[in-house]
C-alpha cells in the first residue's frame, strides 16, 4: 500500500464534529451488530438474523446476517475509539444503503411504518464521517500526527 494511501484514511479534519458523530452512532451500530451476531439487547443472533434475510432474498442468510452484524459490530467500535474512521464509516454508510433498499424504502420514511428514516439518519452521519475522517480525538488522528505530518 502506497504512504499517501494511508496518509489519506488517517489524515481528518482538527474539529470536534467527528467526535460528536463518531461515538453515539458507533454505540448505535455496535448495539445493532450484537443483536444480529450474539442476539444482545433482545436480538435474534446469526441463525435468527441469517433465517429472516433469507426470508427477504438476501441470500445466504447466514453469510449476510454475518456481514452486517460484522459491518455494524466491529465499524461501530471502530466509530467510537476513532480507528479507520473512513474504512468502518465507509463500510457503515454500505450496509445502510442495503438496508435502506431492500427493508426500508417500501414502508415510507418513517420508522412508525418500518421506514427508511432512522437507516438514512445513519447513513449520513456515517458519510458525513467517510469525507472528515476521525478528527481531533482520535486514534486516526494520533497515528496521523505520529507518521504522516
Amino acid at each position: 500500500m502506497s504512504k499517501q494511501f494511508l496518509k489519506n484514511i488517517f489524515t481528518s479534519n482538527n474539529s470536534f464534529s467527528s467526535l460528536v458523530l463518531r461515538v453515539p452512532v458507533g454505540i448505535i451500530l455496535t448495539a445493532h451488530g450484537a443483536q444480529k451476531l450474539f442476539a444482545w439487547f433482545g436480538g435474534y443472533g446469526l441463525e435468527g438474523t441469517g433465517q429472516w434475510m433469507e426470508s427477504i432474498g438476501l441470500a445466504p442468510g447466514f453469510l449476510m446476517a454475518l456481514l452486517a452484524g460484522s459491518a455494524e459490530f466491529f465499524g461501530g467500535i471502530a466509530l467510537i475509539v476513532g480507528f479507520l474512521t473512513r474504512p468502518a464509516a465507509l463500510v457503515s454508510a454500505f450496509t445502510m444503503v442495503i438496508a435502506i433498499f431492500s427493508v426500508h424504502a417500501a414502508n415510507g420514511l418513517f420508522m412508525t411504518n418500518n421506514g427508511y428514516e432512522f437507516a438514512l439518519a445513519l447513513l449520513a452521519a456515517t458519510t458525513a464521517l467517510v469525507i472528515q475522517g476521525g478528527g481531533k480525538f482520535s486514534i486516526d488522528s494520533l497515528i496521523s500526527d505520529k507518521f504522516y505530518k
